[in-house]
């Protein structure tokens, strides 16, 4: 360290205060740890006493962590037709609810073909439908929108009703 003086945090968390380098080098010695610059841009610098090989894995265990839950999100892809059957819509609202448990997204897609993008309004009340279908365990992230030929909508997993849901059955 290229500065005279540090701010020195003990391994409990208590502030020592502000202390030489080596004052701080022999207090660490002392207790058979080691010396870590938490903060290199505060002025003075803010150091910690403490064991950096369990300071290492502690990091990377938060890491880990963040990455793992970063990642849990997916989104789950589902297509419908203008003309889709209902036991077909059951089947696939049944698939987006296990999905949605599961803590993943979910897209609804309805796909139009040709001419078909002229019963727009059939699409969207399926899509409608789906939502109400699926209301008591999700929110919509993005409203119903048509993006070119597709009309689409989003719904993610709601924790509040889902605990709901399970308090009730």
């Amino acid at each position: 360290m290229k500065v005279p003086e540090i701010r020195l945090i003990d391994q409990d968390g208590k502030m020592v205060g502000v202390v030489t380098v080596k004052d701080a080098l022999r207090m660490a010695e002392v207790r058979e740890l080691d010396l870590v610059e938490i903060s290199p841009n505060a002025k003075p610098p803010v150091c910690k006493i403490l064991d950096y090989s369990k300071f290492l894995y502690d990091q990377q265990k938060r890491e880990k962590a963040q990455k793992r839950q970063q990642q849990a999100q997916q989104m789950k892809e589902l297509r419908f037709t203008w003309r889709t059957a209902q036991h077909d819509f059951n089947f696939k609202a049944k698939h987006a609810r296990e999905f949605l448990e599961e803590g993943n997204k979910v897209k609804a897609t309805v796909m139009f073909r040709g001419r078909e993008i002229t019963h727009q309004e059939v699409g969207e009340e399926l899509l409608k439908r789906f939502i109400e279908e699926l209301e008591d365990i999700s929110k919509v992230d993005s409203p119903i929108k048509l993006e070119g030929r597709k009309l689409n909508v989003i719904l993610s997993p709601d924790k509040t009703k889902m605990k709901k849901t399970a308090k009730d059955s």
